[in-house]
């Protein structure tokens, strides 16, 4: 019986009976979070504190990228799209390369302060021609990527949150949203490592978990990535000799339908190497995925350890608690004055902020 493999979810900003039991559950290894969980930065550390107590070594997530791309926004500091980065670089590249920094330090003092172990972060994609990515990627140049994504990551570690690299071997080359349709690509295998893997190849060392892109790359295999043996176990583990955890990306997405139903995309993905399998905005197909889990073999959960995010004591609020990492009031000072010199530093509520999943 495999056990902590299920990244699940809750509908609400507080844990109902059906939240604790799915909680409780021995197959439930991960909880991630949307905009709906969310009314103030309190009222987050108080659920992620309940999910704790009732879990204590479930793995909290968020997808808290930046730009379109962010479930934390009443009452935390606005973070831009990684493209707006990639704009900076052509213009100053000292600076980007600064604020770069800034930002990934700023997301993950706040992340982390509300008791949220790490966001799904970097986007390490391209900005080509997908449909999903755009200006979630850094930039259209890999080398670009790399060394924006590099200081980015630089400033999650020094604010003491792990990093993922996300969607490998790479979905900016193609167009359609694999949320919603089918992603195929049809170029060689050497034409997807020397332009789109180059991001992930060359910032390995900078990472501790990757999630494979829900497509098919036709010439590799007839199987999206985050099913695929071959590029999990043979390119990922073996080629890359990457160990950090890889956790599928969310299985409800119309991209994974070519698994069958959700129980058995959990074991399509768990059976193809990943780590842990994410099932969000689903309760009934969360629930045949525990059952699915029950079938399989327990893996060790080694790798699973340097996923948990140094998270401070609460200190009332948000602003009090972050007051605790030591460059996050100069670090929200540098991102607000480069990207938001123009707006109020308090964000406003947008309850139609984009809510795609990873």
């Amino acid at each position: 019986m495999a056990t902590g493999i299920i990244m699940a979810d809750v509908a609400g900003t507080v844990l109902d009976d059906g939240d604790k039991a799915l909680l409780a559950n021995q197959q439930i290894g991960g909880m991630i979070l949307f905009a709906r969980n969310v009314e103030s930065a309190a009222q987050v550390r108080t659920l992620t504190d309940q999910m704790r107590a009732i879990n204590n070594n479930v793995l909290i997530a968020v997808d808290q990228e930046g730009g379109r791309v962010a479930r934390f926004r009443e009452g935390f500091s606005p973070l831009p799209a990684m493209g707006r980065l990639g704009k900076l670089y052509d213009a100053d590249l000292a600076h980007a390369l600064s604020v770069a920094y800034d930002c990934g330090y700023l997301m993950a003092a706040e992340v982390l302060a509300v008791g949220v172990d790490f966001s799904f972060a970097p986007v390490l994609d391209i900005d080509g021609c997908s449909q999903v990515i755009q200006d979630r990627a850094f930039h259209q140049n890999p080398d670009i990527v790399v060394a924006l994504s590099s200081r980015f990551m630089d400033g999650m570690k020094a604010a003491g949150m792990a990093t993922t690299g996300k969607h490998f071997p790479g979905h900016g080359s193609v167009a359609p949203d694999s949320h919603i349709a089918d992603a195929i690509d049809e170029r060689s295998f050497d034409e997807i490592i020397s332009m789109d893997t180059q991001t992930f190849i060359k910032t390995l060392d900078k990472l501790d978990a990757l999630m494979p892109a829900h497509v098919i790359f036709r010439q590799v295999d007839d199987k999206p990535a985050g099913f695929s043996q071959i590029w999990i176990e043979q390119i990922i583990r073996k080629q890359l000799a990457f160990d950090g955890v890889i956790f599928s990306d969310d299985l409800c997405m119309k991209a994974a339908h070519i698994a069958g139903d959700v129980d058995a995309r959990v074991i399509a993905a768990i059976n193809a190497g990943c780590d842990m399998a994410l099932v969000c905005n689903n309760r009934a197909g969360t629930l045949l995925a525990i059952e699915a889990a029950k079938n399989l073999a327990d893996k060790p959960h080694n790798r699973f350890a340097r996923m948990k995010g140094n998270i401070p004591p609460w200190q009332g609020s948000l602003e009090a608690t972050c007051q605790q990492f030591e460059h996050w009031q100069t670090a929200r000072q540098r991102v607000q004055e480069t990207f938001f010199a123009d707006k109020p530093t308090k964000p406003s509520h947008d309850p139609t902020s984009y809510q795609i999943s990873n």
